[in-house]
């Protein structure tokens, strides 16, 4: 296996390196061809390297910084004056070349404003979009995109967003001919606005995507289509809704296990599958959501994730670097537009 380096922003998301460092750990162990940078404050990382494996620490590098972008901070103001931020630093890595992809749990805004300036877009690609991957009914991953990085979106945005999200389903889950929908109020063509209606004629006239049509809020997780595309405004509000729902789920399912003898009894006895369910819902096992149309890879992480969630960020990071997502997009979408354009 080639060798692969990823660039880490150790500082980002609630709880900085007490999460991150300790999930690169994890990672380190697991791919054994897998080197890391590490930026962020030198004192804050050093203490929580202690221990580690003397082969681990060879594969690790570290770039001092004092400077962070905090979740507060407005996307503008973070890409002007947080130059030496850990954010920042991370994506210039990817940049320069020295690392294949960079890893963030930082401010959402801030990561897609400065990965656009310094890693520019795809040819053909107006707008990065937000993407990531749900469960479904029948264990097949479903990506949807946009989550929030554009909340509103002309139809040749979203078309483009179609043809990014085919070829990610296509490379991370060797799905050949990934089927694709658009969200919308109802499944008849004469349903929903404009923008969505003439996204759909464009795909129904580009034989290489494999639309489906329209698909309603209440099939997203039915695994019908494999890829589901709208604006970031609406994908936004389905994410934060559907992990708010697992999460009641989650919360309501373990409470009800613990009411009466005999349930906490059967309880017992069937723990391993009710963890195994829990996990399922848990919105963490699904965490990492990647910036893609641009020509390097960025995968945002959950504020909020734990070590283990962190490491799945970081192991869709490695997967995207493996396939080399950017170069099978824009060679897609090259051949899209050189049909379509003939």
């Amino acid at each position: 296996m080639t060798d692969l380096t990823l660039a880490l922003d150790a500082m980002g998301g609630d709880h900085g390196p007490h999460i991150t460092v300790p999930a690169t750990l994890q990672a380190l162990r697991l791919y054994p061809f897998l080197k890391v940078i590490l930026v962020g404050h030198q004192d804050q990382i050093s203490p929580l390297l202690d221990g580690a494996e003397d082969d681990i620490r060879q594969r690790i590098v570290l770039i001092h910084t004092t400077e962070v972008v905090s979740m507060s901070d407005r996307p503008v103001h973070a890409l002007r004056n947080r130059k030496q931020s850990s954010m920042r630093l991370a994506i210039e890595l990817v940049r320069d070349g020295r690392a294949q992809a960079c890893v963030s749990a930082g401010n959402t805004g801030a990561l897609m404003a400065i990965s656009k300036v310094l890693l520019k877009t795809l040819s053909g690609i107006d707008r990065p979009a937000l993407v990531s991957c749900l469960p479904s009914v029948n264990g097949k991953p479903v990506y949807l995109l946009d989550l929030g990085a554009n909340v509103s979106c002309c139809s040749e945005t979203l078309f483009q967003f179609a043809v990014m999200g085919s070829v990610l389903s296509e490379a991370v889950d060797n799905n050949e001919q990934p089927k694709v929908a658009l969200l919308n109020v109802g499944i008849e063509e004469i349903k929903g606005n404009d923008q969505v209606q003439q996204a759909g004629q464009l795909l129904q006239l580009t034989p290489q995507i494999n639309y489906q049509g329209f698909i309603e809020g209440d099939d997203i997780y039915s695994g019908k289509v494999d890829v589901i595309v709208c604006d970031g405004f609406v994908g936004n509000i389905t994410l934060k809704t559907s992990e708010g729902i697992a999460k009641l789920l989650v919360h309501q399912l373990k409470q009800g296990l613990t009411q009466g003898f005999f349930v906490r009894l059967m309880a017992k006895l069937i723990a391993p599958r009710i963890n195994s369910v829990l996990n399922q819902m848990n919105p963490d096992h699904y965490n990492g959501a990647s910036l893609i149309g641009l020509r390097g890879i960025v995968v945002k992480s959950h504020g909020s994730a734990d070590e283990a969630a962190y490491l799945q960020a970081i192991s869709l990071a490695v997967t995207e670097a493996q396939r080399r997502l950017p170069q099978m997009i824009e060679q897609r979408l090259e051949s899209i537009l050189l049909d379509i354009n003939n």
